[in-house]
């Protein structure tokens, strides 16, 4: 089956295979089985499979059984592992640090990406992302939390990290611009107390 390289950085021969190293360079210390990998990714399992047994024998991708499992973890020790975790999280990475950065804020219901970094994660071409926007959701935010949580990850990114709120009302509220706006382009959630995990990946929505 044809493979699509991801806009974003077009190196990797796909999407599925970015987001999989992704998880596991930038949690290193974890490992994830097959079933965690495909829910964090929206990949399907035999496609996390096909990618991970590439990985594997490329030496980037440690693999250990446990039970019936097949746990996969990053390999910390090979050569092109801090270059590469350093590129994927440049690259990829915004999806799980804005999550882990914004997860827990008193008020925040729902987060996701909007503007050029998730235009180019649902594949529409265009010049690397110089920023990101991010969309907080919910009433009663904390916003000296919400600027704090920007610096952190704007100094892991190295990109500016643009953060804007909404109510919930404004969200679902046709005559609110920025609402508008969002939700008729590309998008991507990265966390939402409406999900079982805060880090669960869905596919970018809009136009």
């Amino acid at each position: 089956m044809r493979t699509v390289a991801p806009a974003l950085l077009p190196l990797f021969r796909s999407r599925a295979q970015a987001e999989l190293l992704t998880w596991l360079f930038l949690h290193p210390e974890e490992s994830f089985s097959l079933t965690d990998l495909a829910r964090k990714t929206g990949a399907s399992v035999p496609t996390i499979h096909r990618e991970a047994e590439r990985l594997v024998v490329a030496s980037l991708v440690n693999e250990t059984p446990v039970g019936r499992n097949r746990m996969l973890s990053a390999n910390v020790h090979h050569p092109a592992a801090e270059p590469l975790a350093r590129l994927l999280e440049l690259s990829f990475g915004p999806k799980q640090v804005i999550a882990e950065e914004f997860v827990g804020i008193d008020g925040v219901n729902q987060a996701l990406i909007f503007g050029s970094w998730a235009a180019r994660f649902a594949g529409s071409p265009g010049a690397p992302p110089k920023d990101i926007d991010v969309l907080l959701i919910g009433d009663g935010i904390d916003r000296d939390g919400v600027y704090q949580a920007a610096d952190r990850a704007e100094a892991r990114l190295g990109l500016p990290v643009n953060p804007v709120t909404r109510s919930n009302a404004a969200w679902s509220d046709a005559g609110d611009l920025l609402s508008t706006q969002v939700r008729a382009s590309a998008f991507v959630i990265v966390s939402s107390a409406r999900q079982g995990d805060p880090h669960e990946s869905l596919e970018p929505r809009g136009t």
